[in-house]
């Protein structure tokens, strides 16, 4: 099965150095999920986590993924990267599909 969503390999590398400088469970692999927003919005979560029941399971380039089944038609299509700035840094979520806005 292939996972519904595209983590970059900027993303990839971090998630890498957190599982070896956090000391995660190798028994614990990266969860995706969604969290309900206020006015019918929706945001996305990265953690870790073991399987659940209900959960479908994924690997990438060695690394195992975890979503809710219930989550994947929310995560479907979307891109995790690695953001990092001298203002800021973190995770992205984005949807390559939908078209950036331009405001006039």
């Amino acid at each position: 099965m292939q996972l519904p969503v595209n983590i970059t390999s900027r993303a990839l590398e971090e998630i890498r150095n957190i599982i070896n400088t956090k000391n995660i469970p190798k028994n614990y692999a990266l969860r995706i999920g969604v969290k309900g927003g206020g006015c019918g919005g929706v945001s996305y979560a990265l953690g870790f986590d073991q399987p659940k029941e209900g959960d479908q399971q994924f690997e990438i380039q060695g690394l195992r993924v975890l979503i809710e089944k219930k989550h994947v038609m929310f995560l479907m299509g979307m891109q995790v990267d690695f953001y990092e700035s001298n203002e800021a840094r973190g995770f992205v979520f984005t949807n390559p599909t939908i078209p950036k806005r331009h405001d006039a």
